[in-house]
């Protein structure tokens, strides 16, 4: 019987993307490097903050150099990471349900873990009690181990969760974690790209979730 569902944050649960590259864009600016267009942002992120600033940033960008941009990064986007982010329709009227049938619900991101907190408070407080992103001593995502955290704070075994995510990574983490993942297509990849990457689980509406869930149950 399955207990709790476990939710990636971007794509997913909300629509961060402008947000995300206005922010990245600033720091592009910043370190005085060509700005990236919405769509290469959108296939760049999905493994981290500074996986996102090396693949936007020009090559050969130093480590030195991403350790600089990820902090002026991260200055920016915490100010301005509710500029443009909303829930995506109907996402809030199925966490109700999920909730109301008794499901623990968490969040798992590699957003780091300031953020991924201030925008559960802000937008899932409701129904949301567990919210992890990437921070010091935790893997990020696709290893298993935002996962394992969340388990632990809800207090329960892998063979009692589901996951949800939009992208290859999240299918990557539910594998490795030991969990069914659902792929939803309102997210930042699409259904043909989930489809290589091993997505079997899909939904096209938050309202298709539900059932979802019952059938692996």
């Amino acid at each position: 019987m399955k207990k709790a569902i476990i939710f990636d944050l971007d794509g997913t649960l909300l629509y961060t993307l402008e947000d995300l590259w206005i922010a990245m864009n600033y720091t592009l600016r910043e370190f005085k490097m060509p700005e990236r267009t919405l769509d290469e942002v959108r296939q760049f992120v999905g493994n981290g903050l500074k996986r996102l600033i090396k693949r936007a940033a020009v090559p050969g960008t130093t480590e030195e150099t991403v350790e600089k941009m990820y902090y002026c990064y991260k200055e920016f986007y915490d100010v301005h990471c509710f500029d443009n982010t909303d829930v995506y329709p109907g996402i809030m009227e199925e966490l109700e349900v999920l909730h109301d049938k008794g499901y623990q619900l968490a969040i798992v991101s590699n957003k780091v873990d300031s953020a991924v907190k201030e925008l559960r408070d802000k937008f899932f407080s409701e129904y949301i009690d567990v919210a992890i992103g990437e921070k010091p001593g935790v893997r990020r995502k696709p290893y298993p181990d935002t996962v394992i955290t969340a388990l632990s704070e809800l207090g329960i075994e892998a063979s009692e969760a589901i996951y949800v995510g939009d992208s290859d990574v999240d299918i990557e983490t539910a594998a490795n974690s030991g969990l069914p993942c659902i792929s939803v297509l309102w997210g930042f990849r699409d259904k043909e790209f989930l489809i290589e990457h091993n997505a079997v689980h899909f939904a096209e509406k938050p309202a298709d979730l539900t059932d979802i869930i019952v059938q692996l149950s």
